[in-house]
């Protein structure tokens, strides 16, 4: 028998931003926190670089960042979802420094911010220029270690979610220490990331396989949008994986794209060059590297000998692999780094299913449509955490009991490397009908070799939804499908408990 503990608080699976935010929030309730990694490792909040995106200045407002996000987002954006995101921003970076996140400030003490690719005014607030991912995740694990209310349970991981007859979520069975032991809890928080770790060139950690979206897709959750897969255009191309990450933030500083020869290849591009939404970039560089031109980010005259103080990440990453960045081109690559799909959820984190809630990367809350808003990712999971924490906090105990759930089989190492390898190259940057059906059958066959493993299945998820997308629309890009629809729909898959395995024909629907 599979030992049962009864927790009576909220039950959060995945301890990066969203995850530790939503626990703080449900304070002075009891929240047992399960995070497979040391807290803040292999988590992407720490790994973040560029800031938080927030209106803190005169000149800007919340409307104006909600314009900018909608924007970006190629008519797919929930206007009222992103308003609300926008207006709980300049409290949320508020809270944080008063956490202890040390943002830059002006000499008056104000907010110090920078302008990023598809923002009309600079409103990103930083940390050292690149540090900020990983300093507010330092303030947010120091606040959560002393924390009356927060258990954590490190090195620990969900493979299942319990669930009653009536379809409720019970809490979730979880591997810690080798052995099995079902959590039940009156609502469960899935904060478990993205899924860049599907990818073979990727910023992302690689334990980021997108297992909470197949746990909840698996329990018949609504997912959202799951082909949205945002690729970062300037990962810097040194063979690492995953691989470093340059920051937007350098080309806001001036930083250029230039191939081999130097010549600035953006300006043929977009009106914006370097500045233009990621997936115009992305698809610049792609284009790129596949024809052997090269492509290069050139900071030497905007950023140069001021390289190790402001950017300390990127040329510590950069000398790693032997390119000094105040003195040459740095090399760059896209990478997968950010999911815009996940489980359908509102600003609260409610989801299809009754005792659960899901926020930040792993949720779709309509927020980022089909191209993330860049430093949108690190407010989300704070503002939205936030707000599903307490909601967690005032919801009752439910005394129906759960049903015996098996764990996911796992992918051996060998099958993973095959499943990320024909991800990157068959549902990567650019996409067509022959890959993504080929993509498709190697998921079948490793799904009949190994089981449904929870990489396969969130990989069958972005996979379907890829091939019924017959047009192209922000991240997602179709080579045999090159223009975008005259009506902007959203894409909502529900697996049925008997075709629990990836779809050929996703159910698409308009929002």
């Amino acid at each position: 028998m599979i030992p049962r503990i009864a927790f009576d608080g909220p039950l959060i699976l995945g301890a990066g931003l969203a995850g530790l935010s939503a626990a703080l929030a449900a304070a002075p309730r009891r929240a047992l926190v399960v995070s497979p990694a040391a807290l803040a490792d292999a988590c992407s909040s720490a790994w973040a670089q560029g800031g938080m995106a927030a209106a803190l200045s005169p000149d800007d407002s919340a409307a104006l960042h909600a314009q900018d996000t909608e924007a970006a987002g190629a008519g797919l954006v929930d206007p009222a979802a992103a308003l609300t995101l926008t207006q709980a921003a300049p409290a949320t970076v508020e809270r944080l420094a008063s956490l202890g996140a040390p943002f830059d400030r002006d000499a008056e003490g104000r907010f110090h911010q920078g302008l990023e690719a598809a923002h009309s005014r600079p409103r990103v607030a930083r940390v050292r220029g690149d540090q900020a991912g990983a300093a507010i995740m330092r303030a947010l694990a120091d606040a959560a270690l002393t924390a009356p209310n927060i258990e954590l349970w490190e090195e620990a991981r969900a493979l299942a979610l319990l669930q009653d007859r009536e379809g409720r979520v019970r809490g979730a069975l979880i591997e810690r220490d080798g052995r099995l032991i079902e959590v039940t809890a009156p609502v469960t928080v899935l904060a478990t990331g993205g899924l860049g770790g599907l990818y073979a060139v990727t910023t992302n950690p690689a334990a980021v396989r997108g297992e909470g979206l197949a746990l909840a897709a698996l329990a018949s959750a609504v997912i959202a949008d799951p082909e949205f897969v945002q690729f970062h255009p300037t990962a810097i191309d040194v063979g690492r994986d995953p691989a470093p990450l340059a920051t937007e933030a350098l080309r806001g500083e001036g930083a250029i794209l230039v191939d081999r020869a130097g010549r600035r290849f953006m300006l043929d591009a977009h009106p914006m060059a370097e500045l233009a939404p990621r997936d115009v970039v992305a698809r610049a560089v792609h284009r790129q590297v596949v024809s052997g031109t090269g492509a290069f980010l050139d900071a030497r005259k905007a950023v140069g000998e001021r390289f190790p103080e402001e950017f300390p990440s990127v040329f510590a990453a950069c000398m790693a692999a032997g390119v000094d960045p105040r003195r040459q081109p740095i090399p760059i690559a896209p990478a997968a780094h950010y999911h815009m799909g996940g489980v359908a959820a509102d600003a609260e984190g409610r989801t299809s299913l009754e005792g659960l809630l899901a926020v930040g990367e792993c949720a779709s809350t309509g927020v980022h449509g089909a191209n993330r808003l860049a430093s949108n990712s690190l407010l989300e999971a704070a503002a939205f955490g936030t707000a599903a924490g307490v909601l967690a906090r005032e919801t009752a105990t439910v005394a129906t009991a759960p049903l015996p759930a098996g764990p996911a089989p796992d992918l051996p190492a060998a099958a993973m490397a095959d499943l990320r390898a024909a991800m990157s190259h068959d549902a990567g940057v650019m996409r067509d009908t022959e890959g993504l059906n080929r993509l498709i059958d190697l998921l079948a066959a490793l799904k009949a070799r190994h089981g449904p493993a929870l990489p396969l299945v969130a990989a069958g998820l972005v996979a379907d939804a890829a091939l019924g997308r017959r047009e192209s629309r922000g991240g997602h890009y179709r080579a045999d499908f090159p223009d975008t629809a005259a009506e902007a729909r959203r894409t909502f898959v529900t697996l049925s408990p008997e075709a629990r395995t990836p779809l050929r024909s996703p159910i698409m629907a308009a929002e």
